[in-house]
């Protein structure tokens, strides 16, 4: 993985492609590598949906090896829903297959002369660029079934559905699965806008013919990697909880615990949770023929995917993951497990962020364009999005515009990207997450439903605002790092309550790459991508003003605690103090 694809799709005389050595980004993979090209070669102040921004895909340090769970990949740009910097993560096939072809980033640069559509392909044999404008307008789904039917079932897609065509802001970037299947998203920011701009529809990656990516320490990486594995069972997040019922797991936990959002975040508790859980889920797949367990990459230990099938045992989704179920289930007063499952596969087809679609219909509908509870209007909605109407255009793109045009106060987003399925109130650190994170409101920046919730790597009191500083401080930093690595974000379960877990990633880490990682060394390279992604938004016009959370969570309190958000505005100033 020591080559870096660098696409000009606004050349002359069409999209030319050259490849090129890492240079100073040698040893950067997934989120670091994404940030360090925005950060140093996107002007900060130029448009989201210009030229002159870039997006760029980069598998983990690990991706493409045998390493257990290391096949998460990163897109990043400038966000056209925040206008800051981007990285956002996804699972699939993708990062393995692109990582064993030898590529660690491709960078898609410029916009082309005409309006074009594009297909890339990248096998061994090298690259290929080809219009493809009978893919215009078309789902996910077509549009990987396309490509199947002219390059074989060897391949994994990366695409963009009509809304990255019509470049809203809500747009994503999708990767395809196992079964080829455009179930995994790179979900929040918009970056399926920018690739939108590119003119890229889909990018077709075949690794026939290649190896997997030797490690420099064979003996080593197999014994540590064995380790961590059996690790990760051992854990009862990463080994049975998520395993058997998804991320949908959360939803009775979080239920009880007062912070679900429901109804656009007037309250903390749903009636009909349990109508919606992971446990009910699960059960309604075993009974129909789906599967509740299932990895979404080769090399999945934690197998938190699953399959969904409707009534007739016919295949309909990837089993809706936590944050789906809560935006297009309790946030919009829905508990029909199979309309919920129906809104995914739209939204995975058109190509839209889940969290960031269900906030927006949730705004929606407290502005009265639909009713709580109405879950085929809330299909409507989406489909109005997908034809890109003039409502739809409004909803794609997202929950900022549609509360300022329909003149609504409570709008739960922070620099302008929603706020994922835990209400600030309730979980107070991931309130702090949530304002500070250079990403906009995004729980995995800094996951501290952990500590606040789950009594993971400790135990920090959700409702009030002690300890919650240095909480998403310290998650912050190691995320950032492990993001980089290709590994699942869920590996930190086991990792913050098993500390030979911990020294067994790190044993991995330093297997593969023959030079020896530290914890020290983890911190320092999390402070280091931070401290880029917020170098870039100040130059893009942030400051501390924007870290914070809309005014309506300090003010209204959330039953059933009946407590506002008590992290004061000095504390958050805090949180990058180190």
């Amino acid at each position: 993985m020591d080559k870096i694809l660098r696409f000009d799709m606004g050349a002359e005389n069409g999209p030319v492609c050259r490849e090129e050595p890492l240079g100073k980004y040698a040893g950067m993979g997934g989120r670091g590598m994404t940030s360090m090209i925005i950060s140093q070669e996107v002007p900060p102040l130029c448009h989201p949906l210009g030229e002159e921004n870039k997006l760029v895909i980069a598998p983990g340090l690990l991706s493409g090896s045998a390493a257990a769970q290391s096949g998460r990949i990163s897109v990043g740009c400038k966000s056209p829903l925040t206008g800051g910097i981007k990285e956002s993560n996804s699972g699939g096939q993708a990062s393995q297959v692109l990582a064993r072809l030898g590529y660690a980033a491709i960078i898609l640069e410029g916009k082309p002369l005409n309006d074009n559509l594009y297909k890339i392909v990248i096998n061994k044999n090298g690259v290929v660029i080809t219009e493809n404008n009978d893919l215009k307008l078309l789902g996910n789904y077509d549009t990987v079934d396309k490509m199947k039917a002219q390059h074989g079932d060897k391949i994994a897609c990366i695409s963009i559905g009509p809304a990255g065509e019509m470049k809203m802001a809500a747009a994503t970037v999708a990767f395809t699965d196992m079964e080829i299947r455009p179930t995994r998203h790179a979900g929040r920011g918009g970056s399926g806008a920018v690739m939108g701009v590119k003119g890229v529809k889909v990018i077709v990656l075949d690794d026939t013919g290649m190896k997997m990516r030797p490690p420099k320490d064979p003996d080593k990486f197999k014994e540590a990697n064995k380790r961590f594995a059996k690790g990760l069972k051992r854990h009862s997040v990463t080994g049975e909880g998520l395993p058997a019922y998804g991320t949908n797991v959360l939803t009775n936990i979080i239920n009880e615990a007062g912070a679900f959002p429901t109804n656009n975040f007037s309250s903390g508790r749903f009636d009909g949770a349990s109508a919606i859980s992971g446990e009910t889920y699960a059960e309604l797949e075993t009974k129909r023929g789906g599967r509740p367990t299932h990895g979404c990459h080769r090399g999945c230990v934690i197998q938190c995917s699953g399959i969904f099938v409707d009534k007739d045992g016919n295949y309909l989704t990837k089993q809706p993951e936590y944050e789906t179920v809560w935006s297009h289930g309790a946030n919009c007063g829905i508990s029909d497990p199979d309309l919920i499952a129906q809104i995914d596969r739209l939204d995975d087809d058109f190509g839209l962020d889940t969290i960031e679609m269900g906030a927006t219909i949730g705004v929606a509908m407290e502005a009265g364009v639909a009713k709580f509870g109405d879950g085929e209007a809330a299909i409507k909605l989406v489909k109005e999005v997908g034809k890109g109407t003039p409502l739809g255009r409004i909803l794609g793109s997202g929950a900022a515009v549609t509360g300022k045009v329909y003149g609504i106060e409570r709008v739960p987003t922070v620099k302008g990207q929603s706020m994922p399925a835990y209400d600030p109130r309730a979980v107070q650190g991931i309130g702090v997450t949530y304002a500070t994170s250079p990403m906009g409101a995004d729980h995995t920046a800094g996951y501290a439903v952990t500590a606040n919730v789950l009594g993971v790597g400790g135990n920090v009191d959700p409702l009030k605002p002690e300890g919650q500083i240095e909480l998403s401080r310290n998650l912050q930093i190691a995320t950032a790092s492990i993001d980089s690595t290709g590994y699942c974000l869920f590996i930190a379960f086991a990792i913050l309550d098993q500390p030979d877990t911990f020294q067994d990633m790190l044993d991995v880490i330093s297997a593969f790459t023959g030079q020896e990682l530290t914890a020290d060394g983890v911190t320092a390279l999390g402070k280091k991508i931070l401290k880029s992604e917020r170098d870039f938004n100040f130059q893009a016009g942030f400051s501390s003003k924007d870290d914070r959370v809309p005014g309506f969570f300090k003010r209204e309190p959330l039953p059933p605690h009946n407590v506002t958000f008590a992290v004061t505005d000095e504390e958050l100033d805090q949180v990058f103090n180190w």
